[in-house]
């Protein structure tokens, strides 16, 4: 595997300047895992790509939080269900098969990109809408939901808390940013505690490939942070769209075949 670790963490890098920003990182990271080990389970990739790229959400999460102001009361019942559900969603994986969710996940992906295309002003300002008690609740719900699906397949899964932040809680996109990361970071840690106890992690890929999803991250978190709010939301149109093409072509794929 040293001749596939030198493009592995490249791509990296790429993941985790992407993820920081707008989430989507999974689908620079994760693919290049399947595509360069070919012979591996998927559980061990998956495990694998949460391993490596944890260590640049994290870093993300701190550096947001450090420049600006994090609203615990929303994020913090949102981490407390992600944690149970993805936790739920890894062990669910062994017994199913991902794909099963494409099709659901490309109608998702379209409205969302076609509600943001279409609310110019969606994430813009700062300006939460709901009551702390709705708040809690929507925080619960949205952790359980975006929890599963990412300790069960992942990605898009930063981008889909962002979507939620900015959407349900009224949040702007670099506040949304912000709190997407502490809240992914939670998912990552609770499935790599089921993919790690159960054995499906490359520790000697993982290592090499999180000190570059770091340097990523690091990177792209600083251009978040300098060009605000409309940045992030150009870019977030951008990964959506791609992850749209991924999933469509998934689908064509598996069809013809």
């Amino acid at each position: 595997m040293t001749t596939e670790l030198l493009p592995l963490c490249g791509f990296a890098f790429m993941a985790g300047f992407v993820d920081a920003v707008v989430g989507g990182g999974g689908l620079i990271q994760l693919p290049a895992l399947f595509v360069l080990l070919p012979g591996i389970p998927a559980a061990t990739l998956l495990g694998t790509n949460k391993c490596s790229s944890i260590w640049g959400t994290l870093a993300a999460a701190v550096q947001f939080s450090r420049r600006m102001p994090v609203p615990w009361a929303t994020v913090l019942p949102t981490v407390a269900a992600a944690l149970v559900f993805s936790f739920l969603g890894a062990r669910t994986i062994t017994g199913l098969d991902p794909a099963i969710l494409r099709p659901l996940i490309l109608a998702l992906l379209v409205a969302v990109l076609a509600y943001t295309l279409w609310n110019k002003n969606l994430g813009a300002l700062h300006a939460p809408k709901l009551s702390q008690r709705l708040e809690i609740a929507a925080g619960l719900a949205t952790g359980a939901a975006i929890g599963f699906y990412d300790g069960f397949f992942g990605p898009g899964t930063g981008s889909f808390l962002i979507f939620a932040f900015v959407g349900i809680f009224g949040f702007s996109f670099l506040a949304a940013s912000a709190a997407a990361k502490i809240v992914n970071a939670a998912t990552n840690l609770a499935a790599i505690a089921w993919f790690a106890a159960s054995g499906h992690v490359l520790i000697g890929i993982a290592i090499p490939m999180a000190v570059c999803n770091v340097a990523g991250s690091l990177a792209g978190t600083r251009i978040a942070l300098r060009h605000g709010s409309r940045f992030v939301r150009l870019l977030f149109i951008v990964i959506v769209g791609a992850l749209i093409f991924r999933y469509g072509r998934d689908i064509l794929f598996a069809a013809s075949g």
